[in-house]
């Protein structure tokens, strides 16, 4: 069976979301919901998104864009706050109540995520949010760690892809769909920097060229990547579409 999820990066244009020091909660949450619908989709799954880049929709039209869609599940992506800084910490996957599939799938996702380290704060209902409560199809909102406690943003940022990866392992583990235990993902890097504006100018350029970069932050350098691969041999594809635009890459995991 071909599911089709639709994700939705929380927050948008004028609505940042929390924010704290700078740092601003439709930024992470576009940045990880993107990095997870690549997986899924090498791994089978028809994604469609609310958005892909820093636009504002309210949650009610969110949630339509969900239903019209057809979806099988929904799946909202947020950082969490408290206004005090390093008040809170952890990870926590909210649905509208605790039951059935999605309920299943949250405590997945928050398992695989407490893996990497992230306290697990548990599966909680809240029935009265517009995207949990208008859609039709199975729908969790994932608060993936506070965005006002250093820790579990040092954790975001130096675990990025894991924190990505352990959230599809999650979502394909309830789907029956395998693990992705066992089975690196291959990325194909561009670049890597210290200064974060150079690393932005490189992803302007290569979505000019019609490429899909993205950026993570590892061991103090800013790393331009294209792709999640399953297969080595999709990777190898898209290194030598990126080698033929004129970029120099290698395939990392």
């Amino acid at each position: 069976m071909a599911y089709t999820i639709v994700i939705d990066p929380g927050h948008g244009g004028s609505d940042w979301g929390a924010a704290y020091e700078g740092r601003k909660e439709k930024d992470d949450n576009l940045n990880l919901a993107l990095a997870v619908g690549r997986i899924l989709e090498n791994n089978g799954i028809n994604v469609e998104y609310t958005r892909t880049d820093d636009v504002y929709n309210t949650p009610l039209e969110k949630a339509m864009m969900g239903n019209n869609a057809g979806a099988d599940f929904f799946i909202s992506f947020h950082r969490n706050a408290t206004g005090v800084p390093q008040k809170s910490t952890g990870i926590e996957t909210l649905v509208y109540d605790d039951s059935g599939i999605k309920a299943e799938m949250a405590r997945n996702i928050n398992r695989e995520l407490a893996n990497l380290g992230f306290l697990n704060r548990g599966v909680i209902e809240r029935p009265n949010l517009v995207v949990l409560k208008r859609t039709k199809m199975p729908a969790l909102l994932i608060e993936a760690g506070f965005i006002d406690n250093e820790k579990d943003n040092e954790k975001f940022d130096a675990q990025f892809n894991e924190v990505a990866a352990a959230i599809a392992e999650g979502i394909l583990e309830t789907l029956d769909m395998g693990s992705l235990t066992e089975r690196p993902l291959y990325k194909v890097q561009v670049g890597a920097y210290e200064d974060k504006d150079n690393a932005d100018r490189l992803v302007s350029a290569l979505q000019a060229r019609g490429f899909d970069p993205y950026v993570i932050y590892q061991n103090g350098m800013y790393k331009v990547q294209v792709g999640a691969y399953a297969n080595l041999s999709n990777a190898a594809a898209m290194e030598n579409r990126l080698r033929d635009a004129g970029y120099p890459t290698f395939i990392t995991t």
